[in-house]
């Protein structure tokens, strides 16, 4: 396919991931991001992989001229992927009107001028925090929502909401994609996860640690009702998720949408506790590092993983690579920043 399309937090981990995969089956990409957590290079690395460069533009959603600007400037836009969040859930904790502010300002913003033009087309980065703790699991897309455990999933939860109201009573068209925990990073090593300070996410801590970057991991509570009392996720590699995303985009621009709004999970279907992670980190890069228990952290739920049924079958979509997979390229994308492909090897964060 071809055209337009607009990705907010482009240079972010799964927004850079998932321009690749636009650029390869043959879309315009424009990425919109105020580089609050991620690095102007990945326009760099992301034009090594793709062979293509993506259009650019520093601005931040919640400034609505600025938004409109960019509108204007590339005109008609056949869809929107819309990233750009902030996503910390024991931050939102802390900081609850500043995740409130951000998080649906943005989204009404860019909503307001998608409205404007002819085509309205939003693939929506959604969570599946929006589920709490499920009565039961694996969790459907029919479950039901449940108040939220922080603000930062409440804001998911809202997003939806305003979405699907929006979708009802105009000529858009979206898909929300609740899902589940990303990890890994693109098998060629040049593009992965990056965070901005102390990573808020546990993969990315992980190979931290083990390079040396970090003395040790915290492993937030040890006694949840689970079989070794950690939490359980349902981990899912960067790739694939991005992959989905663009198999959604195209599901809009080919009217096969059979609901205004539409809304799947994307997961493995298969949950993992803190503890295996840790242990197929080990495996996958045979590297043995620090951690140790500490409480529980506000926010967390205690175990979710998905039923994928509907995204399988309505997409055609489907997770293809396993959790040491994941974790092997997770490693490998933390070696090579080690090494410099950023240019910023001497660059080590606090321990």
């Amino acid at each position: 396919m071809s055209g337009k399309v607009l990705v907010t937090g482009g240079t972010g981990y799964i927004g850079s991931h998932t321009v690749v995969e636009l650029q390869k089956s043959g879309f315009e990409t424009i990425i919109i991001d105020n580089l609050s957590n991620s690095d102007i290079r990945v326009v760099d690395l992301i034009t090594r992989i793709s062979g293509k460069r993506p259009a650019f533009e520093m601005a931040d959603l919640c400034d609505i001229e600025a938004v409109k600007r960019i509108f204007d400037t590339y005109g008609d836009i056949e869809g929107v992927i819309h990233f750009a969040a902030f996503k910390a859930v024991g931050e939102s904790v802390e900081q609850p009107f500043r995740y409130y502010q951000n998080n649906l300002t943005g989204l009404i913003n860019l909503m307001q001028c998608m409205l404007e033009q002819s085509k309205a087309n939003m693939v929506f980065s959604s969570s599946c925090t929006v589920y709490g703790q499920p009565d039961q699991l694996p969790v459907t897309e029919k479950a039901t929502v449940k108040k939220a455990e922080s603000p930062y999933g409440n804001t998911k939860q809202i997003s939806e909401e305003i979405i699907g109201d929006t979708a009802g009573k105009s000529h858009m068209r979206a898909i929300s994609l609740r899902y589940f925990n990303p990890i890994g990073a693109h098998e060629s090593g040049l593009l992965g996860e990056l965070p901005t300070g102390v990573p808020d996410n546990l993969v990315p801590y992980i190979t931290q640690t083990a390079i040396g970057k970090r003395a040790k991991l915290t492993v937030f509570g040890n006694d949840y009702n689970t079989p070794d009392g950690t939490c359980i996720r349902d981990y899912i590699h960067v790739s694939d998720l991005a992959a989905a995303h663009v198999v959604a985009l195209q599901r809009l621009l080919e009217g096969e949408n059979e609901k205004k709004h539409e809304i799947f999970n994307l997961g493995t279907g298969k949950g993992y506790s803190v503890l295996e992670a840790i242990r197929a980190f080990e495996k996958a890069s045979g590297v043995v590092f620090n951690w140790e228990f500490s409480g529980r952290r506000p926010g967390d739920v205690e175990k979710v993983w998905a039923d994928t049924t509907l995204a399988n079958l309505k997409l055609g979509w489907k997770a293809q690579k396993g959790l040491e997979e994941m974790m092997s390229t997770a490693w490998q994308w933390e070696k090579n920043m080690d090494a410099g492909i950023l240019g910023n090897e001497n660059n080590k964060p606090d321990m």
